[in-house]
């Protein structure tokens, strides 16, 4: 089934499952997916659903009705299409194509780390493993840890005490750990993150970012790594066909350093644009 996800500013607002054969968008109360933005038409856009196809519409709007960025009048929506409408977006998903479309899109730039040099990747990694520590801040010392956050000598002296081996009999709490950390403070786990097409035929399309080290581009062109450590997500350059032409984020070349990917940062590789977003 079709759906429509409605979002701000990367923010989900609703959810739509198109089970009728009309949709109307706009900003009065009669639509089926209201907008009630200033910059949104009262009657905005049309999507109209005939057997397992979807078509998008739009109904002579003030600001215009786009797809994956091209102003549009009428549009044949496929999965993953992104419709801008002011401010606002709706992520046209439908599961019935999903397979056929993303293994394409795999085929094409996902690179299967059998067909990549050995040591290209080792030295990715290596970059990968190199930034990540030193973005960690170096305490050698419970007492350092204790100088480093400013605190007085009574809770310096707390810190550096042992925990003492419960004596016989005596009752622990199993929501502790032999030194004592509630294991529901723990930190989480990394989040999983995803790539998602901004330019291209392959617009719309999104990657799940689930390996530890995913290979991306084309080769004898330009490619990347991207490393999902515990720290974060690194992007790496990998190859190119010419001497310093790296791949950039947020329109800066990466150079030969690893480069920390933050949400929302654009990523532009072989010539495709693709946005990482953190989950």
């Amino acid at each position: 089934m079709a759906r429509l996800i409605l979002s701000l500013d990367n923010q989900v607002l609703a959810e739509y499952n198109m089970t009728k054969e009309r949709y109307t968008v706009g900003r009065l109360p009669d639509n089926d997916v209201r907008i009630d933005n200033p910059a949104v038409s009262g009657h905005h856009s049309l999507i109209i659903n005939i057997l397992n196809d979807s078509f998008l519409e739009d109904l002579n709007s003030t600001n215009g009705t786009y797809v994956n960025g091209k102003l549009i009048k009428k549009h044949a929506l496929q999965h993953s299409d992104i419709i801008a409408i002011g401010h606002h977006q709706l992520r046209f998903s439908d599961h019935q194509t999903t397979e056929t479309e993303q293994d394409e899109f795999e085929k094409t730039m996902v690179i299967p780390a059998g067909q990549q040099n050995a040591d290209q990747l080792a030295k990715a990694e290596a970059a990968a493993e190199k930034a990540a520590a030193r973005e960690q801040p170096e305490v050698h010392s419970e007492a350092a840890a204790a100088e480093a956050v400013k605190l007085d000598p009574d809770e310096a002296a707390a810190i550096e005490e042992k925990p003492k081996a419960p004596s016989v009999g005596e009752q622990v709490s199993h929501t502790e750990t032999s030194h004592g950390i509630d294991p529901s403070n723990a930190p989480n786990a990394l989040p999983l993150a995803k790539l998602q097409v901004l330019s291209g035929s392959f617009a719309g399309r999104e990657l799940e970012l689930t390996k530890a080290l995913t290979t991306l581009g084309r080769p004898g062109v330009q490619v990347a790594a991207i490393t999902r450590r515990a720290e974060g997500y690194y992007i790496v350059h990998v190859e190119s066909d010419k001497e310093g032409d790296s791949p950039m984020v947020n329109g800066q070349p990466i150079g030969a350093q690893a480069r920390r990917l933050q949400d929302n940062d654009v990523v532009q590789l072989a010539g495709v644009k693709m946005g990482f977003f953190a989950s």
